[in-house]
């Protein structure tokens, strides 16, 4: 039996739901270039149109179950899920008969030309639908392949038995660069050098993930390639013998007989997910620039403009996914000053308008952030981006304060929601409390909690937020 995909049963659902659709309209238009009219619902050529239809269910499962197909490594060649089609229709044609066959009384005026058009409309939309499925999926997996650079720390049995599971199980992936170790137990592996070079080599070949195959004992090597990979945003998995680290909270997975420990389990880290998160915040950021910033920037900007002189937007440059540096955008909200790049806003903030303190109570100042999130720059939920001379200031400040940048910025976020906005960079404790709200964002995402932390910002806005100034 094939090994099976996760996204195997998602992409066959699909695949059914969409068919379901393409039979409707190539039956609709067999009837048309055959009775140069559209179907009549009185007609009982709309009954027959429904059996067709529902007999693709029983045809295409069939198929699948029977031939043991694996859908998505299917679509990944050609001439598989030709064959596979051509099969689900073969069976669909034997239904269909059967049915004619039971009810001749009823269909047995039934239009041959219509039965063939029907089925060649039917054989071509859906093969032309697998192919643009199977493009997509090719370019997906063309995308993991420049994502997904691996290294690994030591040159042993383990780090061998590693090396042909990524190689035989993720080779359309992952991208495998060879191992790293002082005292090789295998000499004839593909070694780059020695510990000391590992560092220089990660940040020249875009490294993006660190296996650590070695004994657990050397604790400090793990420590200091763990904070390594923080502050470059690299993944650092282990995959050990499990003495030495127990004592610490992990999340383990296994590579077939490989045990393979990381520090977080990060749902974003699948491409699936990624995907399911900025189709989302596309969607999202469009209807609110379609549909409510057209009249409400009419608004804001006279109100703006009336109270102060000054721009209506306020752009300030801050640090966003793996701390690559973007322009965020805000209605502006103080007086033009020469502080607003190093001097977060406070209670009682005299830099602040009538207007801009308004804006800030109700967050509408963050609305032209959308544009950020349809640009990719920030997501509609993450952990809030700051300004760079915060963020350096935190990171030396805080252990592990990087760790937020892991992901994408957003407009809102789980910190937020729960109280923690506006000014906790004055007292470490209450940043640090961001933080592990940020940090668990990020390894508890669901589209769900996105949705859920959405709803508690509009809430919160209407209840009023005691931070909000």
């Amino acid at each position: 039996m094939q090994r099976n995909s996760p996204y195997s049963k998602f992409i066959g659902l699909v695949l059914l739901i969409v068919d379901f659709f393409l039979l409707d309209a190539a039956c609709r238009s067999a009837y048309q270039w055959r009775h140069h009219y559209s179907i009549d619902y009185s007609n009982y050529y709309v009954d027959f149109l429904r059996i067709f239809q529902l007999a693709w269910i029983p045809a295409s499962l069939g198929v699948v179950l029977l031939r043991d197909v694996n859908i998505y490594r299917s679509l990944l060649k050609t001439r598989k899920f030709f064959s596979t089609l051509v099969y689900t229709f073969a069976f669909h044609a034997l239904l269909i008969f059967v049915f004619i066959i039971g009810f001749r009384d009823k269909y047995y005026d039934l239009s041959r030309a219509f039965l063939s058009a029907a089925y060649l409309f039917s054989f071509g939309a859906t093969f032309l639908f697998r192919v643009v499925i199977s493009i997509i999926l090719r370019y997906g997996i063309k995308l993991r392949e420049n994502e997904n650079r691996v290294v690994i720390v030591g040159a042993g049995y383990a780090g061998n038995d590693l090396y042909h599971y990524i190689i035989g199980n993720k080779g359309k992936e992952t991208k495998f660069m060879g191992f790293f170790d002082d005292q090789p137990e295998l000499p004839n592996l593909v070694i780059k050098g020695r510990l000391e070079h590992l560092k220089d080599y990660c940040k020249e070949n875009q490294i993006t993930e660190i296996y650590y195959a070695k004994s657990l004992n050397n604790t400090e090597l793990i420590k200091d390639l763990a904070d390594f990979a923080d502050e470059h945003f690299i993944y650092f998995k282990i995959a050990p013998d499990f003495r030495g680290l127990m004592q610490r909270k992990v999340n383990i997975d296994f590579y077939d007989t490989v045990p393979i420990m990381t520090f977080r389990q990060e749902p974003l880290q699948v491409w699936s997910n990624r995907t399911l998160k900025r189709i989302f915040d596309i969607v999202f950021s469009l209807a609110v620039i379609l549909l409510v910033f057209p009249w409400l920037f009419l608004i804001i900007g006279i109100a703006i403009k009336i109270n102060s002189r000054g721009p209506i937007f306020f752009k300030q440059p801050r640090s966003g996914r793996k701390n690559k540096l973007f322009n965020c955008y805000k209605f502006r909200t103080m007086y033009v000053n020469n502080e607003s790049n190093s001097k977060q806003a406070t209670r009682g903030d005299k830099r602040i308008t009538k207007v801009g303190a308004f804006l800030r109570k109700t967050s509408l100042d963050e609305m032209p952030q959308f544009f950020n999130v349809l640009m990719g720059d920030m997501s509609v939920v993450g952990p809030r981006p700051h300004m760079l001379k915060h963020t350096e200031e935190y990171s030396q400040m805080i252990e592990k304060y990087l760790i937020r940048h892991f992901v994408t910025p957003g407009i809102t976020g789980h910190a937020q929601v729960n109280g923690f906005r506006g000014e906790t960079g004055s007292d470490p404790k209450l940043m640090r409390k961001r933080l592990e709200y940020d940090t668990w964002y990020m390894e508890n995402w669901s589209l769900w909690l996105d949705i859920k932390i959405i709803v508690q910002t509009v809430t919160n806005i209407f209840q009023g937020e005691e931070n909000a100034f």
